[in-house]
């Protein structure tokens, strides 16, 4: 008995070194993955998009505020946007849909050469009278410096890409500028089986280019930030392991 309460003692500060090793190495994300061994990943809480960790409010260069004037006797007011009220978007808290459009193809190739050759070589033949000193031995040698080299270079890079994505996503507004641009943000999470897919979307949009069904395409949005990307099992088999990546980066070869 007390052999066997030794061994799973010892099994005991083991599984307890592991752990903290792999906290050390993962940030404490490993023992995180093993508490949530054999379940689904958790969709994150809906949170206001302004209360988030490294949320930052656009600030872009604004034209002077346009006072509004009313003329006697007429319905329309200067500096409004429209005759009627719609129901796009507009202020803080309103939705709108943002199709995200993307279709990228680069084939780019290119070849630089590079070559030099140098030679130095430089020499005394009598200094102060050298030559008439009647000893065997020269007193300065023949050549004092002699030195040749050679460089060259060939590099060639081609990039060949192509990447196509369409979805829709809702965004939130969550600031109006200034001069009436929104800033808007839409995250949307899918989760298939034990894989979460992630769409992030966020930039700065005019209300004139949000179409009549609220809708806005990707390429109107400016400082538009479109990330899209997943977590689970199998992004987990695509990411090399902890140990492979500390060697990459300390690893001078």
């Amino acid at each position: 008995m007390s052999t066997f309460s030794s061994a799973f003692r010892l099994r005991r500060i083991a599984i307890s070194a592991l752990l903290l090793a792999s906290c050390a190495l993962g940030g404490c994300s490993s023992i995180d993955r093993l508490s949530q061994i054999g379940e689904q990943p958790k969709l994150s809480a809906i949170d206001n998009p302004t209360t988030q960790p490294g949320y930052k409010p656009v600030q872009m260069p604004m034209p002077k505020p346009e006072v509004a004037s009313y003329n006697p006797n007429s319905l329309w007011r200067s500096g409004s946007r429209a005759f009627f009220k719609d129901q796009r978007a507009r202020q803080v808290g309103d939705l709108l849909t943002v199709t995200v459009n993307i279709t990228d193809k680069a084939n780019l190739s290119n070849e630089t050469q590079r070559s030099r050759t140098s030679k130095e070589d430089s020499g005394i033949t009598d200094f102060i009278g050298s030559q008439t000193v009647t000893q065997p031995l020269k007193v300065l040698p023949g050549r004092l410096l002699t030195t040749d080299s050679t460089s060259s270079a060939d590099g060639k890079g081609s990039v060949n890409r192509q990447e196509a994505l369409q979805t829709n996503v809702a965004a939130v507004v969550t600031q109006v500028l200034p001069n009436g641009n929104l800033v808007v943000e839409g995250k949307q999470e899918i989760r298939v089986n034990y894989e979460i897919r992630e769409l992030v979307v966020a930039g700065i949009v005019r209300p004139e280019d949000i179409q009549s069904d609220n809708t806005i395409d990707s390429s109107k949005i400016a400082q538009a930030r479109i990330a899209y990307g997943g977590r689970g099992q199998i992004t987990d088999v695509q990411q090399p392991r902890y140990g492979q990546q500390v060697m990459d980066v300390l690893l001078p070869f």
